[in-house]
């Protein structure tokens, strides 16, 4: 049967375009056969009311053409085949898929500018190369999915300088793949410049990173700034380097939910000079696990110096930090000064045996656990915490800060009251912009045959290109998969939808046939002061159920929907405050019931009570809905 489908699959996709070209001339939008128009007669057959039916979903709809969905729903009964075809699926049905990149057959000699260039593997680029500087500027820049991958690049050079300058740049979801870099390499450099800046979800893996080097000098600067979630991971990153220096200066400012581990690094080292500077500050919630760094070492000094500085909480975890090492000398000055606390764990931290090691704390934050510390006489506190506090090393240390902190990372008007809702008030408008990439649903003929738990993932990602565990492809389906899947909170009935069939099922399940689904217009206004304007109140301000429907990050366009009980729906205009013409209509939801909600949500953090307390109302977002009763 794969022989079959593999001999035809060629021709098939060339009767897909070829057919699809006819329909184009014929008027595909007037073809009754497509996903689009199915789904339009789906909706009146499903909702009893003649109110318009709403363009912001219908528009999410799938783009195939009905000869498209025919022949791709065929290829989707034989899963492989559909793997075997994924760019033209992808490309036709509006798809985040990433590229599958084959190592690079280009040659290049002497210094090179890689300018306004994307999507590419180098492998054994740079390796053995004498002097010379690679500049990749602007590189991957402002795209959807930068997947680069570098292998064993710039290996067993001699002064090779590699500059990143303002890579990978207001990218989205980028994936970016540094395996055994640098290794061996005797002098140069390499420098990371505003790398990855403004980006979403990144993904960025160095492994075996500048391993065996000989005083080869690594920067890290204004890396991941602005960086919303995504992770970085540093494996056996400058493993038994000679005498490198490693600086990290403002990596990771201003970052959302970023994640760095730092894996086996500068293990067996001799010299090495690591600095951490303004790194992490200002970010919300980062977290960075240090995990056998530095072990066996000779004559290390680590300085870190302002780290994650005025973030909110965070946590950093230090284990088998400094092992056995000689003659260490670390430094934390104004570390962990977190705007809400966090926690830092030290655990085995300078652990085995240790020569002429030295460990200093200066004004470090408050929550931290030493387990199994060193020799304590090693360790200088100066202003840590509280001085009757620096001695207590085997528990955590107390804040005596009194009062509850607002939550600066909470951004202003994300969370409101139900009263900020009257006609001539002004409040912030939050960022409502949707930062996702932009998809489409898939038709439900081609959805029902694809996998879709985590008892089929593998398939799942076999048919997505995901094989590579660390891929963000690869966390992308297994992330939502676990969402989706997760055990429903109190109160709550919940179903992730791939197409607006399903979605659209789920709602009228919820709260019957006589429906109506709601998104604010536009994102104008959005990070701004706007003046409440003309204010709604649906179903009669009554307190009624609504169904919410959150995108994830997956190939098509797959929603989160779940029930929210006790809630009042609104509508307002939103005006210009200085002129008082009308930029937006907004739809807010207001959550009567908070009885259940964590009390670290960020809505009693940001409004300063706890739950079941106060009501807390949000607008929907770009792109994001809510269904409700029609009035």
């Amino acid at each position: 049967m794969h022989k079959f489908n593999y001999f035809f699959t060629p021709i098939f996709i060339l009767l897909i375009f070829f057919f699809s070209s006819i329909n184009a001339v014929a008027g595909a939008s007037e073809d009754p056969f497509t996903p689009k128009a199915y789904l339009i007669r789906y909706w009146k057959k499903q909702i009893s009311n003649d109110l318009p039916q709403p363009s912001f979903l219908i528009e999410k709809a799938s783009p195939l053409t009905a000869v498209q969905s025919a022949a791709f729903s065929k290829l989707a009964g034989d899963q492989t085949s559909l793997s075997t075809n994924l760019p033209s699926f992808c490309s036709a049905a509006n798809l985040l898929c990433f590229p599958d990149v084959g190592p690079s057959l280009e040659k290049h000699s002497g210094d090179v500018n890689f300018k306004e260039y994307s999507e590419q593997n180098f492998t054994n680029y740079g390796s053995g190369r004498l002097g010379g500087s690679d500049s990749f500027k602007n590189y991957s820049n402002d795209g959807n999915s930068a997947l680069d991958s570098f292998r064993r690049y710039s290996r067993d050079s001699v002064g090779h300088g590699d500059k990143f300058s303002t890579y990978a740049r207001s990218t989205n979801v980028p994936d970016q793949s540094f395996n055994t870099y640098g290794t061996k390499a005797t002098g140069g450099n390499g420098e990371f410049n505003s790398y990855a800046q403004d980006v979403n979800v990144p993904n960025m893996r160095f492994t075996s990173y500048s391993d065996d080097v000989n005083g080869r000098d690594q920067k890290f600067t204004s890396y991941s700034v602005n960086a919303n979630a995504g992770d970085q991971k540093f494996s056996s990153y400058g493993k038994k380097g000679n005498a490198a220096v490693n600086e990290f200066k403002s990596y990771g400012n201003n970052s959302n939910v970023i994640g760095s581990a730092f894996s086996g690094y500068g293990e067996n080292g001799n010299g090495a000079n690591d600095s951490f500077t303004s790194y992490g500050e200002n970010g919300n919630v980062p977290e960075n696990n240090f995990r056998s760094y530095g072990d066996n070492g000779n004559g290390a000094v680590d300085s870190f110096a302002n780290y994650r500085d005025q973030s909110n909480v965070g946590d950093d975890n230090f284990k088998s930090y400094a092992k056995s090492s000689n003659a260490a000398d670390e430094k934390f000055s104004n570390y962990g000064n977190s705007f809400n606390e966090g926690t830092d764990t030290f655990s085995g931290y300078g652990g085995g045996t240790v020569t002429n090691q030295k460990f200093g704390f200066k004004m470090y934050g408050v929550n931290n656990t030493f387990k199994d510390y060193a020799d304590k006489k090693r360790a200088t506190f100066t202003t840590y915490a509280t001085r009757a506090a620096a001695a207590q090393f085997g528990g955590s240390l107390k804040s005596e800060k009194s009062g509850k902190p607002v939550n600066k990372w909470i951004e202003p008007g994300k969370f409101f009251r139900e009263d900020s809702l009257k006609s001539g008030t002004i409040i912030p408008l939050p960022d409502i912009r949707d930062k996702m990439p932009k998809r489409s649903f898939l038709p439900r003929v081609i959805l029902s045959k694809l996998p879709f738990s985590s008892s089929k993932i593998a398939a799942l990602q076999k048919i997505f290109h995901a094989e590579d565990s660390n891929s963000s492809m690869a966390r992308f389906i297994t992330d939502s998969l676990n969402d989706c899947e997760r055990k429903p909170s109190a109160g709550e009935t919940k179903r992730c939808v791939g197409s607006v069939e399903d979605m659209i099922d789920f709602a009228t399940s919820v709260l019957g046939r006589d429906i109506v689904v709601r998104t604010t217009d536009n994102t104008n206004g959005s990070g701004k002061s706007v003046k409440i304007g003309s204010v709604k109140k649906i179903n009669g301000g009554k307190i009624t159920k609504s169904v919410s429907c959150h995108q994830s990050l997956f190939p098509y366009l797959l929603y989160y929907c779940h029930s929210v009980p006790k809630v009042r729906v609104y509508e307002a205009d939103l005006l210009d405050p200085a002129t008082g013409s009308k930029i937006n209509h907004g739809v807010a939801i207001c959550h009567i019931d908070t009885s259940a909600w964590s009390p670290t949500h960020g809505a009693f953090v940001s409004l300063g009570s706890e739950p079941g307390k106060i009501e807390v109302c949000h607008w929907i977002f770009e792109n994001d809905m809510t269904w409700a009763v029609a009035d």
